[in-house]
């Protein structure tokens, strides 16, 4: 009887270390709400606005999460991440099946990893999560800069092959490039006898992050940026037309905590260079705070000063203020509002108009049709 109680317990042992070895994770976030903007724009001028909004928060989505110890420090790992609307059940990223990520590849432990598929450029690894308002609240794609220019959100790179290293007493780096994948164009190059090109991309990043301090810094640059598929943002739709030949966005972000409070600061300077023309540059200035009254409410305020110069001329400044109620630790509820007003003059449009949030589910690409916009929402965010 020893003898079988000892040989079960020790085949038990091993389908537990057997079972350790790979894993499979299914994970999740649902955000849903109802959202009130005026000054929305109409056919015939611009008027108040109720609605049903997904993914304001975070962007909803599904996705799966595998890794399989190779034994050494060695794992092999995979992500296919799809992105949704909540309200009418339609596939996000264009119609793309796996529209928010999907990779494949190695870690090693004390080096990195080294993944091949759709990915985050490091301006979304390493600046929209970490250091703006729109990552550390529920303000989310409301507070995220206009048309996501410097790609801060939904920078999703195509045909990448990515390194990103290990965490090195608090200091992360790592660089990205993806192949345009059209025969004569690794750079992008335009297609002969037409304006239009292949789209490439590459992406550089560094991150130090140690107790109650973060620095980061990140550089992306993408060729041709129209022709990619699914496109790198559907909020991009104003400089997706095929007009521009490159985007090149810098950023620089830090944040500090103090006990419940937590302090952020960013810049970035996206520059877009036309096929023709002059070029058009944005400078975003962004800070922000929040503060934990209880472990389950936190509220949030950011402000956010944007310049658009060059071809162009244009100023927009932005308050948002947002409170989070925890009723889990995967359920939470929230309010927030945001109050936007433009000024300058775009000399194929006309007068600048105000455009909140990072999509173009939440305005007009071409504006509002007023020089300011205030937004209100309440919303349920899940996790599972």
């Amino acid at each position: 009887m020893n003898k079988k109680l000892l040989t079960a317990a020790t085949l038990a042992v091993f389908a537990t270390a057997a079972h350790a070895q790979s894993s499979v994770t299914l994970y999740g976030v649902i955000d849903a709400g109802i959202s009130y903007v005026n000054n929305s724009k109409t056919a015939t001028g611009h008027d108040n606005l109720f609605k049903y909004d997904d993914g304001v928060a975070q962007g909803s989505r599904w996705g799966l999460r595998g890794t399989e110890d190779l034994g050494g420090g060695l794992k092999a790992l995979f992500v296919l991440e799809n992105g949704f609307n909540s309200g009418n059940g339609t596939l996000g990223q264009g119609g793309a099946l796996f529209g928010r990520q999907a990779y494949v590849g190695l870690s090693q432990n004390n080096i990195g990893s080294l993944t091949f598929g759709r990915q985050y450029s490091f301006s979304t690894d390493y600046l929209g999560g970490n250091y703006s308002t729109g990552g550390q609240t529920v303000a989310g794609n409301y507070a995220y800069h206009i048309n996501d220019v410097d790609q801060l959100t939904s920078s999703r790179i195509n045909n990448a092959v990515k390194f990103s290293s290990a965490n090195f007493a608090g200091l992360t780096f790592g660089a990205m490039y993806g192949f345009s994948n059209q025969a004569g164009a690794f750079a992008g190059s335009p297609t002969v006898g037409t304006t239009a090109g292949s789209s490439r991309a590459y992406s550089f990043g560094v991150n130090y992050a140690n107790g109650p301090f973060g620095v980061g810094a990140a550089y992306t640059d993408i060729r041709f940026p129209s022709q990619s598929t699914p496109a790198f943002s559907t909020a991009m739709a104003n400089v997706t037309t095929g007009t521009v030949r490159d985007l090149r966005t810098f950023g620089v972000g830090g944040r500090y905590t103090i006990a419940a409070a937590t302090l952020w600061a960013l810049y970035t300077n996206t520059r877009f260079e036309p096929i023709t023309g002059g070029t058009t540059t944005f400078a975003a200035y962004e800070a922000g705070a929040k503060y934990a009254f209880t472990p389950a409410l936190t509220a949030g305020a950011g402000y956010t000063y944007m310049h658009l110069s060059n071809a162009n001329k244009g100023h927009w400044n932005q308050a948002d203020l947002s409170v989070d109620y925890a009723l889990s630790k995967r359920t939470d509820v929230y309010a927030l509002g945001i109050y936007q007003i433009a000024s300058g003059h775009n000399a194929a449009t006309g007068d600048v108009q105000a455009q909140i949030g990072s999509s173009t589910s939440y305005f007009s690409t071409s504006g509002t049709g007023s020089d300011n916009q205030l937004a209100f929402r309440v919303g349920i965010r899940h996790k599972f």
